[in-house]
C-alpha cells in the first residue's frame, strides 16, 4: 500500500463534507446530490418548463477596494444553478448538505443584493 493509505485513492475522493466527486455527461459535480439535481433540471429544460440553465453561476457580492493602501480582493457568490421560468422568474438554487457559516453570511448578502432572483436552497 502507498504513503497515502486506503482512504486517498484517486477515485475516492471526497470533500472536507464528505461529499463525493462526480462527473455526469462532461460536466463535474461536487456531490452525488448536486449531479442528481443537475440531472432534474436538465430535463425539466428538454420538457421547456425552465431555460437558461447554467451551472456555478458567479454574482458579485462585494466590489473589491482599498484599504490604507491594500487591495481587497472581491467577494462573489458562486451558486450551483441559474435558470429562468417561462412566465419570466430568475432562479438561482443551491443544493445544501451542509450549511456553513461563511455560507449563511454570502447568502444574506445575496438575498440583500438581488431581490429580484427568486433563491431557492435544494436539500441534498
Amino acid at each position: 500500500m502507498s504513503k497515502r493509505g486506503k482512504w486517498l485513492r484517486p477515485n475516492s475522493r471526497r470533500g472536507k463534507y464528505n461529499a463525493r466527486k462526480t462527473t455526469v455527461m462532461g460536466k463535474r459535480f461536487d456531490s452525488k446530490a448536486e449531479s442528481n439535481r443537475y440531472l432534474v433540471l436538465l430535463e425539466r429544460e428538454q420538457q421547456r418548463e425552465i431555460y437558461d440553465l447554467t451551472c456555478q453561476p458567479k454574482f458579485l457580492l462585494q466590489e473589491a477596494f482599498r484599504y490604507n493602501d491594500k487591495a481587497e480582493r472581491a467577494i462573489y457568490y458562486v451558486a450551483d444553478f441559474e435558470y429562468y421560468t417561462p412566465d419570466g422568474d430568475h432562479v438561482v438554487e443551491d443544493v445544501k448538505g451542509a450549511k456553513t457559516k461563511v455560507y449563511g453570511i454570502k447568502r444574506k448578502l445575496f438575498l440583500y443584493r438581488y431581490p429580484h432572483i427568486t433563491f431557492r436552497e435544494v436539500k441534498a
